[in-house]
């Protein structure tokens, strides 16, 4: 096979992908073209307020990535039994991610509530802080998480319910609700955040509002659109008769996706202890590097709807036994992350000196972030390839590798090298960003021949009993 036939598919196959991930593309674009907006309009309130909201939802994006591992192993179940039509079994799958989120919420809730005040701490004991610097960052950290932690379980039912909608390959109703939802925030930060048309002005407070009210708001729409059409979304049919869940395939699930759920918690535990260790360098290294990591999630839709795709697309190949498509489907996929990736990768050095400008902060951290940001695109094409293996290994059920793969990887490698580089050496924070993203290149270097040897291709369920039933 010539590499244009293994490597690059027909209109057909394009068609069939842009389908799917344009709806992913422009929900994610606009999300994190509004997380920009509010990006921008938290730092209009100073460095302080920005680093106070940005260690916050770097402690939230703990829970979020918890929520994301722990709905990841019932979601692989769930794509496969919709690719084989088991119905009863994708209803079953629902139901464990449902009562997965609600008590992962109510344990978040409780541990941000308790512990908040001394985790952010953890983020404000770098060099040349001030104590005034430190005691408003302080509270405006406080100020954002009392209200935010509201949004928590309702973001983890709307990822319940949007995740088990796309398993079944529709992602416009899910866009939809995204869309909405990014409307309320954006409306409500603008009133809320500065005090416009007669609402109170409450700075980061009225962002933490904003997100709350628009969580709530995606919730409901994707609930009703998914009980509004039983005949599309027929896992929904009698599935809040009962909680009852067979308890082989809890089992199942726990053995498949504990791994998953391990990882993604070790995996953001270890990014947020990066993000400590760069913090050690300052408040306004915190600040820069909120700035670059909201730009580069802006610059990298692509990536992450790509990872869907191989989820949903080589998921459902797998769970029909077709094998031999879905290893074809995958390098297709690959390859086209990687190639579009090195063009959003130019795309966002270009655009570094710019995007800066945007914010109301010291001209030191306008500087740092753009810095921050033409490193993160030289260094795009690396890690989009590693976010698509790593959705290719999972798709499988070969989450103990994943779990290797990933969060293991990331403490024993970059996490503990951005240690020791800010603790014990005086090399400039720039530098330092710099070996952190490129040394991920080791990791491409292992995934690529785990996913060339094929051993990740794998139907883990089996024929529907009694055929496809509601």
């Amino acid at each position: 096979m010539n590499f244009r036939q293994k490597y690059i598919g027909n209109r057909a196959f394009y068609r069939m992908l842009f389908t799917l991930v344009l709806p992913l593309m422009i929900q994610q674009g606009i999300t994190n073209f509004v997380s920009l907006l509010d990006n921008v309009m938290v730092g209009g309130l100073g460095t302080v307020h920005m680093s106070g909201v940005s260690i916050t939802n770097q402690l939230i994006f703990v829970y979020n990535l918890a929520i994301f591992g722990g709905l990841s192993g019932a979601s692989i179940f769930g794509t496969q039994f919709y690719g084989s039509g088991d119905w009863k079994g994708m209803r079953d799958a629902f139901r464990f991610k449902l009562l997965f989120a609600l008590s992962t919420g109510v344990i978040a809730v409780a541990v941000l509530a308790l512990f908040g005040d001394p985790l952010t701490a953890l983020f404000l004991r770098g060099e040349g802080n001030s104590a005034e610097m430190i005691r408003e960052t302080g509270r405006a950290a406080e100020a954002y998480r009392n209200f935010a932690l509201i949004g928590l379980i309702p973001f983890g039912l709307v990822q319940t319910y949007a995740g088990t909608m796309r398993e079944t390959g529709e992602t416009v109703s899910p866009m939809k609700a995204g869309l909405i939802a990014i409307a309320v925030n954006l409306t409500f930060n603008y009133l809320l955040i500065y005090g416009k048309l007669g609402f109170p002005k409450l700075g980061v407070m009225g962002a933490a509002i904003a997100t709350v009210l628009s969580r709530i708001v995606e919730l409901v729409y994707v609930m009703i659109a998914c009980h509004r059409r039983p005949k599309l979304f027929r896992f929904i049919e009698g599935a809040y008769r009962s909680m009852r869940i067979p308890a082989g395939l809890v089992k199942r699930i726990a053995v498949t996706g504990t791994p998953l759920l391990v990882n993604e918690v070790l995996w953001s535990l270890g990014m947020t202890f990066i993000n400590r260790n760069y913090s050690l360098r300052g408040i306004t290294v915190i600040a820069a590097s909120n700035i670059a990591a909201t730009v580069w999630n802006l610059f990298c839709v692509v990536m992450f709807a790509m990872g869907s795709a191989v989820s949903i697309l080589v998921g459902q190949r797998l769970g029909a036994g077709d094998r031999e498509g879905a290893i074809d489907t995958n390098n297709k996929l690959i390859f086209f992350t990687f190639a579009s990736h090195v063009v959003i990768g130019l795309l966002l050095i270009a655009a570094a000196p710019f995007i800066p400008l945007l914010y109301n902060v010291e001209p030191e951290v306008r500087q740092m972030a753009s810095r921050f940001l033409m490193i993160s695109g030289a260094a795009a094409p690396i890690h989009s390839v590693i976010h698509v293996i790593y959705f290719a290994i999972r798709s499988g059920g070969k989450t103990i590798v994943t779990f290797l793969f990933d969060s293991v990887y990331t403490w024993a490698v970059p996490a503990l090298l951005s240690f020791v580089l800010c603790r014990f050496t005086g090399l400039d924070i720039v530098w330092i960003y710099f070996a952190v993203q490129f040394i991920d290149a080791v990791k491409l270097s292992v995934g690529i021949p785990l996913l060339r040897s094929g051993f990740w291709a794998n139907r883990i369920v089996g024929a529907p009993e009694g055929g496809s039933e509601p």
